[in-house]
């Protein structure tokens, strides 16, 4: 039977809890991964197609995933399955050898993690609002503990041999499996009558499509940066724990947002968030693309707040009010899958773009975050359109 919060402080506690737990994961990989794979022997273009393969896979598995979930109502089983799934995954990456089986195991990794996010947001923002908490000051935690892994591994990085980062990686996960179990059980979905739960055609909403389409390029957006900033900054000479600084400066940014997310203004709104999210992206990615000197570097950081923070408030905040009944998981799996698709190919082009250009490989990814703006308008607009 799996445990129940005794409180609404006791949900919100276990799901802070794990976000901490699978995001203190994320901040030790992220920066340091590719690091890894360059160590056994992968080119920029091959560490860009392996980094790739998690963002082209959650196209297939996300939406089978999150269907189950609203279906079964088993958001918190799917959780647990993903995450000890993704601790053998993991295993075998760290097993593997030579590219093509790199990949292969990759792939397998990629398949069990990549439902758990959009499952743990969906789980997230429901429970949440059943209690009456809000989202960004539960969600922080898990962005402060990216800041710890990232410095564990930026220490740790400077101690061991770099094909041993694996096997760190794989304990971390082995204990947000752990956090996993102990999440509480949600309350059922009530249910409405037929007219109700009548689908809406999510797939054929404009502002809807508007609105993956401006997260996904915004997000998209950081992709030269989430591959190949930790090599640029390496090869420069910064060691792992200034490059661990780097990260944590723009997470510490992101987690103010959060913290005071339930404070912005009503008249912003999801759409204001995006858009603003866009604006950050543009001016980061153009400064970054001139190799700004070192000092600029914890100015631009913090624009990750905006680039990322804003964007994933936004994005998440319109998903969570404009999803129909009954398919909230479906709804952020949508999500997903246009983060997924956008960043897998901006990802692969990355390693292209950095291979050929270096650091300003980053002007490309200033025009995906205007893109990524000029969306967010057009979803403003078409919601205008609809109400009048």
């Amino acid at each position: 039977m799996p445990p129940r919060p005794t409180s609404p402080a006791g949900f919100a506690f276990r799901t802070a809890a794990f976000y901490a737990a699978i995001l203190g994961v994320v901040g030790i990989q992220m920066p340091f991964f590719p690091l890894w794979l360059k160590d056994k022997g992968l080119d920029a273009q091959t560490i860009g197609l392996v980094l790739s393969m998690p963002m082209v896979v959650r196209v297939f598995i996300v939406p089978v995933v999150a269907r189950q979930a609203d279906r079964r109502d088993s958001l918190r089983a799917l959780i647990v399955a993903s995450c000890c799934a993704t601790v053998a995954g993991y295993a075998l990456v760290g097993l593997a050898n030579g590219p093509a089986t790199i990949l292969i195991a990759y792939t397998l990794a990629a398949l069990a993690f990549t439902p758990m996010l959009p499952l743990t947001e969906t789980y997230s923002l429901r429970g949440l609002a059943a209690i009456g908490r809000a989202y960004g000051p539960v969600r922080l935690w898990g962005s402060l503990t990216f800041i710890l892994g990232g410095f564990v591994a930026g220490f740790a990085i400077d101690r061991i041999a770099t094909r041993d980062l694996i096997w760190l990686i794989v304990a971390a996960y082995a204990l947000s499996a752990v956090a996993a179990m102990s999440l509480a059980e949600l309350p059922p979905v009530p249910q409405r009558a037929p007219e109700q739960t009548r689908r809406k055609g999510l797939l054929r909403d404009g502002v809807f499509l508007a609105v993956l389409a401006s997260a996904g390029l915004t997000q998209a957006s950081h992709a030269v940066y989430y591959s190949f900033s930790t090599v640029a900054w390496s090869a420069a000479g910064f060691d792992g724990k200034a490059i661990a600084a780097l990260w944590g400066l723009g997470v510490v940014a992101e987690v103010l947002l959060f913290a005071l997310s339930g404070r912005l203004p009503p008249s912003l709104g999801p759409l204001g968030l995006l858009f603003i999210g866009a604006a950050g992206g543009v001016v980061r990615w153009t400064a970054m693309a001139f190799d700004p000197p070192a000092v600029a570097l914890p100015w631009l950081q913090l624009l990750h707040g905006l680039s990322f923070g804003a964007t994933h408030l936004g994005a998440l905040g319109f998903v969570a009010h404009h999803a129909p009944h009954g398919q909230s998981a479906t709804a952020q799996g949508y999500l997903a899958i246009a983060l997924g698709l956008m960043m897998a190919a901006m990802t692969g082009v990355s390693g292209l773009l950095y291979a050929a250009f270096g650091t300003f490989a980053y002007a490309a990814m200033a025009l995906a975050a205007v893109a990524g703006g000029a969306c967010a308008l057009i979803a403003q607009r078409l919601r205008r359109d609809v109400a009048v």
